[in-house]
């Protein structure tokens, strides 16, 4: 994610960035530059339809259109921005859960299993860590750290998160059953426990329903006809004109869908998506200070 300052407003009109849609929609500037021209061209030369009225009346259809699609786009921002708050609340549920997890076991287990609390202190982040690498469908060895003799325990062919929530429960249990915590201490930390697979799921209902298909695919199919048939409308009263504002119209439109399907996928390494590689590193930090 881009950490910048809002008050800092003017320096945004000169910057560029690798999320900027400006270098993304640059050969389709190009392309509708010399498309306008084109039809500029055709029309006030060769076509000579300024005597007709009804293809002057195109202009009312745009200025009605125009209305419909922005009201289309600020859905299609908000929906998106949606989920990409709702994921980062999970996060921070995550964070949340890892840490009250590690203060209630803290306070929990005896100072001397210093066995127990080691385990918890490595498995805890190692959740984090694999919740965010798989949902990115991924997995890198190198961030989770492993038990004291014990090499990478995890199973690629199986649910990875599940797997350490899963031995985290079990070690909890285990710790029951040893006499290390009573059945009221099992039942505070079970919130906790039950938490991490609850932002689990939450995560994966997120990455995997997108925007319906049909929906997307009309917003994009709008936009493209609203601005091809802007030349044949407005070129009368802006002659070459024309080309700027079709640009300019197009780079605005444009820019919204992509900016939405962009952060509607929170958890992935574009510029804007959610800074869970941070969360991981600072649930790790904070766990292993009270463990």
């Amino acid at each position: 994610m881009i950490n910048y300052n809002p008050k800092d407003w003017f320096t945004f009109i000169f910057r560029i960035h690798k999320a900027d849609t400006v270098r993304k929609l640059f050969p389709m500037f190009i392309a509708l530059s010399i498309y306008s021209a084109a039809i500029a061209w055709l029309e006030l030369s060769f076509w000579n339809l300024s005597a007709n009225s009804e293809i002057k009346n195109i202009s009312l259809m745009h200025g009605l259109l125009g209305f419909v699609i922005s009201l289309l786009l600020v859905f299609r921002t908000n929906t998106a921005y949606d989920r990409w708050w709702e994921g980062r609340r999970q996060w921070g549920t995550l964070v949340n859960s890892s840490r009250n997890l590690a203060i209630k076991l803290q306070a929990m287990l005896p100072s001397s299993n210093k066995e127990a609390r080691e385990f918890f202190r490595i498995m805890i982040p190692n959740y984090a860590f694999s919740l965010k690498n798989h949902l990115r469908k991924t997995y890198k060895p190198e961030e989770m750290e492993a038990l004291p003799g014990e090499q990478d325990p995890v199973d690629l062919s199986k649910h990875v998160p599940n797997q350490l929530a899963s031995r985290i429960q079990c070690k909890t249990m285990e710790l029951h059953r040893q006499g290390q915590l009573s059945g009221d201490q099992l039942i505070i930390l079970n919130n906790e426990l039950q938490a991490l697979t609850e932002v689990c799921g939450a995560c994966e209902r997120i990455k995997s329903t997108p925007i319906p298909f049909s929906y997307s695919v009309f917003i994009k199919k709008f936009i493209f006809f609203y601005i091809m048939t802007m030349p044949f409308g407005y070129v009368f009263s802006l002659g070459y004109l024309i080309i700027p504002m079709v640009v300019f119209i197009f780079f605005v439109l444009a820019s919204l869908e992509l900016i939405a399907e962009e952060i509607e996928d929170p958890f992935g390494l574009d510029a804007n998506d959610l800074p869970t590689d941070t969360i991981c590193n600072n649930i790790r930090l904070h766990v292993g200070e009270l463990l």
